[in-house]
């Protein structure tokens, strides 16, 4: 029979039951539906909120499974636990009867048409807020609610910006279609829109970055991303179909805001393409994992970019977005109009792509500075 360790450990006023056991499948399954317990990914075992499961109900719930030994011991400081462990992982699990509305909110987003990614983010959002305002009736959820949650919860974690206002917006949704009520913004600390100038590689950069990817799948897809301006999702969702070879463009299909687009496929791109299909032979996805008829993985390609840097020496906190930056840059140095650069990127409004007339080195070096008049 197994044996499930249980640490007990108190952080701040809550005691918690650390659980170690050798692994197995069914003693896993059951603690993942267990309203109380959280995956403590660094310590690679199961968190139990003793004022939700105590011994009694742990023994009801794994007795048949595992033996449980209780180990009373001090493993770490309160000040540094409470470091390791998220602020979401000290509120309260979400209450069973809140369930429901939540997937409601759900199918109400999906049947409107909003992508997988932004349903995901506006009911963790909304999880999260209801987890720090329950036991109260949601229909009783006032502006001042959203304000103490900001002021208390946000803003003492230091959350980002975009966070809040993220937050916020899936609070109205909600509301507005769920129990028809509007929230007066008005009323909600809305932060200012942070400014922030985009990161760029330079040409040199990209292709130190992209000579160290020793794979040619890897270094495909670094290249698709940067030699068209795509973003990660753009990348993972293509399909051979989608290589208009002989018109030289590359066809993005319900992109951001649900909008296709076209981009030019450069002949030296579609040449590695090429050499890509003989190699891979590629089913559904051009880019496929492991199980074949299967997208490649969105955090399988972080890797993939992390590696690359690794062994590029290239020092910059480099995303997969910076590929996308640095295209729109080094096209306006190059002297290709805004507007052209605004359609490739598929970006809404000429405003968003102006930001990178701050960064092109085209535009920063034709400024003569005073200082050689003296």
């Amino acid at each position: 029979m197994k044996t499930i360790t249980l640490n007990e450990q108190t952080i701040g006023l809550k005691n918690y039951y650390y659980a170690r056991f050798e692994f197995d499948r069914e003693i896993y399954n059951r603690f993942r539906k267990l309203d109380g317990s959280i995956w403590d990914k660094q310590e690679h075992c199961w968190v139990v909120d003793r004022s939700y499961l105590n011994y009694s109900d742990l023994l009801e719930q794994f007795g048949d499974l595992a033996e449980l030994k209780i180990i009373h011991e001090r493993l770490e400081s309160v000040e540094y636990r409470r470091k390791r462990l998220k602020p979401i992982d000290l509120l309260p699990p979400l209450q069973p009867e809140f369930e429901e509305v939540i997937h409601a909110f759900a199918r109400s987003m999906r049947s409107d048409r909003y992508s997988t990614n932004t349903v995901k983010t506006y009911v963790d959002s909304l999880r999260t807020f209801i987890r720090f305002v329950q036991p109260k009736d949601l229909k009783e959820i006032s502006e001042e609610d959203v304000i103490l949650f900001n002021n208390e919860y946000i803003l003492s974690n230091n959350y980002s910006a975009s966070f809040q206002n993220q937050v916020v917006n899936a609070i109205r949704l909600f509301y507005g279609r769920i129990y028809h009520h509007k929230m007066n913004l008005d009323l909600i600390h809305r932060p200012r829109r942070e400014k922030v100038l985009p990161n760029v590689l330079s040409k040199e950069e990209v292709k130190q970055l992209l000579n160290s990817t020793i794979n040619l799948k890897h270094r495909l897809m670094l290249s698709v991303i940067y030699a068209c301006g795509m973003r990660r999702s753009e990348l993972l969702n293509l399909k051979p179909a989608d290589i208009l070879s002989d018109r030289g463009l590359i066809h993005i299909r319900q992109s951001k805001g649900k909008k296709d687009r076209v981009v030019p496929l450069s002949p030296k791109l579609l040449e590695q393409l090429r050499d890509y299909y003989r190699i891979y032979r590629p089913q559904v996805w051009i880019f496929e994992g492991d199980v074949p008829g299967h997208p490649y993985g969105a955090r399988s390609i972080q890797l993939v970019l992390k590696r690359a840097l690794d062994r590029s020496g290239i020092k910059k906190p480099v995303t997969l977005h910076w590929l996308r930056h640095s295209y729109a840059t080094h096209l306006l140095e190059s002297g290709t109009d805004l507007r052209y650069i605004q359609e490739l990127l598929g970006h809404n409004s000429s405003k968003t792509t102006e930001i990178y007339t701050h960064v092109t080195n085209r535009s920063i070096r034709e400024i003569q500075s005073p200082f050689d008049n003296l």
